[in-house]
């Protein structure tokens, strides 16, 4: 029986010839990934362990994103603890005020990851790796500690679903419409513990931003993991962006899938995820008349360089509407630079939004861009629960850079082509 391109990694990893669905494998660690939130509790649990060790310091990423600028007594004293364990262990990928990102952001960018990985994070995007052909999943703390102590970590060999993608997408139209997409059809457990394998010629044309994109969010269709093929544009990024060595998987022609969906991306529009599923999706042709208070433009989701000169060439010589108020956060220091050097900023700034050093922030209701009663906010981040980014009878609606940076200067839920775009 064939196997597909997870699998094939996962056997790698724990020595086997072949593993198929079901299987309970021990598999070795390339990467083991904290936060400021995750990463306190899984040295909580090292505590515990008889030996205290790191099992390679320079296969551990531990980044301070979610609270950071640190924005009270609490996240400060985590920070703390983190950086004192990182101090200890020497570790060599700890990532803090001025040198860090959204650790999702981060990590490719800096080249920690790479094709035919293993990758554990103490949180649950973690599957945003797998744009880059690795495997890799969220963990809880307890299997964070225990992977930074040992190397290893035990898997269930989840089986598949093969997503293909034809054609190309339209303009205005980006990975983050696509994984909605997708998960309005299958819903947010549609995929549950399931690979989501894609596939098809509609891949070379997605950017390597929209894969990690829809990698990202893999995990809001109750994905174990997300992955793509890894193609002449895949083997640039990571020779850009680092100099580990890489392995190429690729599916079995008789893999075995759960389900096959095909895509047609150019015929895929707009789109956005109503309150408070990621699966209540709709077109924004078909949305209504919807008025907003606060648009977000950033996240592991939609905070790379490609999504920031989107925003940019919508709001360009236009104006936030008044009383609206529009954040927008690059996900790095990196592209942070390059928005700057870009003119992106000012175009920012002039068009009346505000501009933060990375950070998770207000995606996860954190700080900064808190939601009050009855407020709505237009966001590109990935999750829309109930008092997700603020007060439970807030309303968040999940869209692409686009539609975000569209929607904050009409006011409303809008896709550019309501500006004559």
């Amino acid at each position: 029986m064939g196997m597909t391109m997870t699998q094939k990694i996962l056997a790698h990893a724990a020595g086997l010839p072949e593993v198929e669905a079901g299987q309970l494998i021990e598999a070795k660690l390339d990467l083991v990934l904290g936060n400021d939130i995750t990463t306190p509790v899984a040295i909580h649990e090292m505590d515990r362990f008889t030996k205290q060790q790191v099992f390679d310091k320079d296969k551990i990423a531990l980044v301070m994103d979610h609270f950071i600028p640190n924005k009270d007594i609490k996240s400060a004293e985590h920070c703390k603890e983190v950086r004192e364990f990182s101090k200890k262990f020497d570790i060599t990928h700890y990532y803090d005020v001025g040198q860090m990102g959204i650790e999702h952001a981060l990590l490719p960018e800096k080249g920690l990851v790479t094709a035919g990985d293993v990758v554990i994070g103490a949180d649950s995007h973690t599957c945003t790796y797998g744009a880059l052909g690795a495997f890799s999943t969220g963990v809880g703390s307890t299997d964070m500690a225990a992977g930074m102590a040992t190397g290893k970590a035990w898997f269930k060999v989840p089986s598949a679903m093969k997503i293909v993608l034809n054609g190309k997408l339209p303009k205005w139209v980006s990975g983050k419409d696509v994984i909605l997409h997708l998960i309005g059809l299958i819903g947010v457990d549609g995929a549950l513990y399931q690979s989501m394998e894609f596939t098809g010629e509609g891949v070379a044309s997605l950017s390597m931003d929209d894969r990690l994109t829809i990698a990202n969010m893999a995990i809001e269709a109750g994905g174990k993991n997300g992955i793509f093929p890894v193609d002449d544009q895949t083997i640039a990024y990571l020779k850009e962006h680092g100099t580990k060595p890489f392995t190429v998987y690729e599916a079995d022609s008789d893999a075995v899938y759960e389900k096959e969906i095909v895509i047609d991306l150019s015929a895929l529009e707009p789109t956005v995820s109503f309150p408070h599923l990621p699966e209540n999706t709709k077109t924004v042709r078909d949305a209504g008349e919807i008025a907003i208070d606060q648009v977000v433009i950033g996240s592991c989701t939609n905070g790379r360089i490609q999504d920031m000169r989107q925003a940019a060439e919508i709001l360009k010589g236009r104006k936030v509407a008044e009383g609206l108020r529009c954040i927008v956060i690059p996900a790095t220091q990196e592209i942070y630079l390059k928005s700057m050097r870009e003119g992106l900023l000012e175009i920012f700034i002039e068009a009346g939004a505000v501009v933060s050093t990375p950070t998770c922030g207000p995606c996860l209701g954190g700080y900064m861009g808190i939601l009050a009663a009855g407020e709505r906010c237009v966001s590109t981040t990935n999750r829309n629960f109930v008092g997700r980014m603020g007060h439970v009878d807030s309303e968040i609606y999940l869209a692409s850079p686009a539609v975000a940076a569209a929607s904050a200067v009409t006011g409303k839920i809008s896709a550019p082509d309501a500006l004559g775009l």
